[in-house]
């Protein structure tokens, strides 16, 4: 073998190793990735947190008003996915559980054009057709890509149709990329936190909160936002998305 082609085989067998040596931190980021999700450390064991989606089954949720998720929610690559087989009313889930003062933390993605939301002291019963009678909305949505004009009130991380997020701390990834929500509820305080920044601040049933109800979408709703425990809602509003590692601590 002379020198010119000793040269090229030996470029060949380092290309193919850097190849295969990519494809191993690959599979190895890739590993890490499926076990780091839907866990809690033993330091978060410790504080309290308590996960609601153990990635691989719907346990400790049901339909609302109903009891049974008859398929339009599935559990897939470890992520809890809303099939968007749901409208406004009818393909909402619920924790089995009541909650008061919390912490909630959570990650989800939206498909193009997609809305859902997240909620919190929801009560169950014939007089609630969805998880809005009664409970407040952390709202989730394709802000750039929704198909419709929307107002603020409407836009992801906002008290939907009660007060609206902090521009100058929003920060909302693109579609199909995955985003982290907080919700912290301590009496009548409760805040939103988006990708990490807080984004909203403010007092339940103080003076400003029942003139903000009185005034908007939410006047004809007598018991919306009148309970101080009940169940976390992930809402279906007709397109896909994906939650996961979705983890509760009371306070």
């Amino acid at each position: 073998m002379n020198k010119q082609k000793l040269v090229v085989v030996t470029l060949v067998f380092i290309s193919f190793l850097l190849l295969v040596s990519c494809q191993k931190k690959v599979e190895k980021n890739q590993a890490k990735e499926t076990v780091k999700n839907n866990i809690l450390t033993e330091k978060e064991k410790a504080e309290g947190w308590k996960l609601l989606f153990d990635g691989k089954s719907t346990n400790g949720w049901h339909k609302f008003n109903d009891g049974k998720i008859n398929g339009g929610w599935i559990v897939e690559n470890g992520e809890l996915v809303a099939l968007g087989k749901g409208g406004d009313i009818g393909g909402d889930i619920v924790t089995d559980e009541d909650f008061d003062n919390f912490d909630l933390r959570l990650e989800w993605k939206i498909s193009h054009g997609g809305n859902s939301g997240i909620f919190y002291h929801v009560k169950e019963g014939k007089q609630y057709k969805a998880l809005y009678y009664t409970g407040p909305e952390y709202q989730v949505l394709d802000d750039v890509g929704f198909p419709h004009k929307i107002k603020e009130w409407q836009m992801t991380g906002a008290n939907y149709a009660m007060h609206l997020a902090d521009k100058n701390q929003k920060e909302l990834e693109k579609v199909g990329k995955w985003n982290s929500a907080r919700i912290v509820v301590k009496d009548s305080l409760v805040q939103h936190y988006l990708n990490g920044k807080k984004i909203i601040e403010f007092k339940q049933w103080t003076k400003d909160w029942y003139k903000r109800k009185a005034g908007g979408k939410w006047k004809d709703f007598e018991d919306y936002g009148k309970f101080k425990s009940g169940k976390i809602g992930l809402q279906d509003h007709g397109n896909k998305i994906w939650y996961r590692n979705i983890k509760i601590k009371s306070l």
